[in-house]
């Protein structure tokens, strides 16, 4: 909003003044093809500022460079209003769904994509990557039935993974998850220790794609991979999806490349009264 020093004085009001109740068309426009997410905010925003609202693509729908995102009709002071809170609440949203396709188109059936970072964002902003990172077709949850995560700061305080796993023990009808980082040994030890005393996922925190490989051999040595799901997390990248994929790694944790993905670029344009 332009306005004077002193915060008090909205220069569209002088710009406009000869124009004040004339409506225009305007557009949101996508500036390259992406994923929309974000759409119901759109709506509500739109109704807030009294624009009379036309299109808005719906979330998850695939679109174009140059293609229409939302269109309206409104008064001069509320096309500028709607610019500098439309595009807002579509751009980033929308590039982070569409990391998340990518991700996901990548990566197949195996192994599945989940993104938890969305728990590190700002608690005004969690609701609408979660969306997001759904509306792109991965998963918010390490896994769909009822869990509990014993990260490495449980496994610390609990004192091993052996007491975690044995303080989790009494939550009948949980899978139990646990993040090993070879804090207590190798990982590979860690992973045999952790599916032995009843863990159903081992979620490999390094980064090491090497730790993966270890990891399993030691489980299938051992007899104990088919009682626990692999899970791999850290700085994973959309170039790094096809070597893990042909890994033995059944689910893909995927943080800053999804919650920190770009802007889906798009601009509001005034097409007409």
């Amino acid at each position: 909003m332009a306005v004077g020093i002193n915060g008090s004085r909205d220069l569209r009001e002088e710009l406009f003044q000869g124009i004040s109740e004339k409506l225009f068309t305007a557009h949101v426009v996508a500036a390259r093809e992406g994923v929309v997410s974000g759409s119901d905010d759109v709506s509500e925003e739109a109704h807030r500022l009294g624009l009379i609202l036309g299109k808005v693509a719906g979330e998850g729908t695939w679109v174009r460079e140059g293609e229409v995102l939302a269109s309206f009709r409104a008064t001069p002071k509320q096309v500028a209003a709607a610019e500098e809170v439309l595009l807002g609440i579509l751009a980033k949203t929308s590039g982070i769904a569409t990391a998340a396709r990518a991700f996901v188109d990548l990566a197949g059936e195996r192994p599945r994509v989940v993104c938890g970072a969305w728990k590190k964002m700002p608690p005004q902003l969690k609701n609408a990557v979660r969306r997001a990172v759904v509306t792109g077709g991965a998963h918010y949850r390490i896994t769909p039935e009822p869990f509990v995560y014993l990260d490495k700061n449980y496994v610390r305080m609990l004192g091993g993974i052996r007491e975690a796993l044995e303080a989790a023990s009494k939550l009948k009808g949980l899978t139990k998850v646990i993040q090993v980082k070879g804090e207590t040994g190798e990982v590979a030890l860690e992973a045999c220790e952790a599916a032995g005393c009843g863990a159903g996922i081992i979620f490999i925190d390094t980064g090491n794609r090497e730790d993966i490989r270890l990891a399993s051999e030691a489980l299938r040595a051992a007899g104990l991979r088919d009682r626990v799901r692999i899970a791999f997390a850290g700085n994973v990248r959309l170039e790094d999806v096809a070597e893990l994929k042909s890994m033995d790694v059944d689910i893909l944790d995927v943080g800053r490349a999804i919650v920190d993905a770009p802007l889906l670029d798009m601009r509001l344009d005034v097409v007409g009264p």
